[in-house]
């Protein structure tokens, strides 16, 4: 049974290695569950109800590990992703304009489109078409802009008539919560805790209590109700040129992240084949286009595999159990709404900080040596975190690689895909 369901091999796995690897995985990633409804509370006042995104992020992550663990017999987790959950608000409606129904219908049809890609040849083409260079410069770009978001959201950057930004009031309040939770998180990370970001948002949150940045209605509850997200979709901008950016844009930095997450962990506990082949790669893609999809019917951001996950297959996870299991605890963890929607921004904001910096990491990749490779990757990286836009820092990226590597005559870093890119994207700028 459990190895028609999960891929167990009884002679290979064990039951108990499986279920503690899920519960490591777990803990690495459920900080998801407090930063994500703190992230849209800043689209509270448009209609778009925090409580409300508290379920559909388990909702997402629920649907979307249970189809990693019964159909891909992949251990790893699924949720809404850091850095598009950003994007949606920070970029799409807040410095866009739109409304979330507008972004929803973007993740709703980059989850239909991830699906096409994942069952044909044509994500091979999206893949290849992208430079390792630009790759690596919009992994260390989002890290960026996510810190910055954790370092103004707490208050340790402030605003400047002079600087633009400036140091904020770190001896008190928010700021001061902040700094504590950055030591307390890094302190765990540095002993190797298990869970250690989502122990320190919980030891953060208790400290905020008699700063009077947490306020505690409770650790129980019913879980919210989620039918205001619901199927809210907004049809009528479906075919404007910003509706293709915000779609081509989630769709490029889901699939990316989800191929280097599962290249980068299954690598690290050598379940890559001799011939340097992903096993299930395709199934565990649909799982991640199955789980987008899901999501935005309940009003969650784009779900994506997360890396966290190496924790759980560093534990011994090596079969859809170990997903199983994460799942479970995902929906055990919904009826624990009132401490996590509780919990300040001052809390969440030292994971923002932190997973930045381990998306920075991927900045050792990135030739600067080389003006036409680092020069796009520079104007990618900085475009995101200076102008507060992952998507005009990916498109400035492709568009700078073609010109600059079409001035150096470097036509072999070149190919069709990446110069159409190019120049819709030129036409974008053009017709502003």
């Amino acid at each position: 049974m459990l190895q028609k369901l999960f891929g167990f091999d009884p002679t290979k796995h064990k039951v108990k290695t499986e279920m503690m690897a899920g519960l490591t995985s777990f803990l690495t990633m459920a900080y998801i569950l407090a930063v994500n409804p703190n992230i849209f509370s800043a689209l509270a006042s448009q209609g778009m109800d925090t409580n409300a995104v508290f379920t559909a992020t388990v909702i997402a992550a629920v649907v979307g590990t249970l189809v990693m663990s019964l159909y891909a017999k992949m251990p790893f987790g699924l949720a809404p992703g850091m850095g598009l959950n950003a994007f949606f608000v920070y970029t799409v409606c807040l410095t866009m304009g739109y409304s979330w129904q507008f972004a929803l219908t973007a993740i709703l049809i980059e989850g239909f489109i991830f699906i096409i890609l994942s069952i044909t040849k044509i994500r091979a083409l999206i893949v290849n078409a992208i430079p390792m260079q630009l790759k690596a410069a919009i992994s260390v770009g989002i890290g960026l802009f996510i810190a910055s978001l954790g370092l103004k959201n707490s208050g340790i950057i402030a605003p400047s008539d002079a600087t633009f930004i400036t140091l904020g009031h770190i001896t008190s309040g928010p700021a001061l919560l902040c700094i504590i939770g950055i030591i307390i998180t890094a302190t765990l990370l540095i002993y190797r805790i298990k869970g250690a970001m989502l122990i320190g948002i919980l030891l953060t949150t208790l400290i905020g209590i008699p700063f009077g940045e947490t306020h505690l209605n409770g650790i129980i509850g019913l879980p919210p109700d989620v039918s205001p997200l619901c199927m809210q979709f907004e049809w009528h901008n479906i075919f404007t040129l910003d509706m293709l950016l915000v779609v081509i844009t989630f769709l490029f930095i889901d699939m990316f992240d989800t191929i280097g997450t599962l290249i980068g962990v299954m690598g690290s506990a050598n379940m890559v084949k001799e011939d340097g082949k992903i096993p299930h790669l395709n199934e565990a893609l649909l799982a991640d286009a199955i789980a987008t999809t899901a999501g935005a019917c309940v009003g969650a951001s784009t779900t994506t595999t997360y890396v966290e996950s190496a924790a759980g297959v560093g534990e011994g996870g090596r079969t859809g159990l170990t997903s199983f299991t994460i799942a479970i605890l995902f929906l055990v963890a919904l009826f624990f709404s009132p401490l996590f929607l509780a919990i300040p921004s001052a809390a969440t904001s030292p994971a923002l900080i932190i997973v930045g910096l381990m998306m920075f990491m991927r900045v050792v990749h990135i030739d600067f040596n080389s003006y036409e490779e680092g020069l796009p990757a520079f104007i990618t990286l900085f475009s995101m975190a200076m102008a507060s836009s992952i998507s005009d820092g990916i498109l400035l990226g492709i568009i700078s690689y073609v010109a600059l590597n079409a001035i150096a005559r470097k036509w072999k870093n070149l190919n069709w895909t990446l110069v159409i890119l190019a120049i819709l994207f030129t036409a974008r700028y053009a017709l502003l």
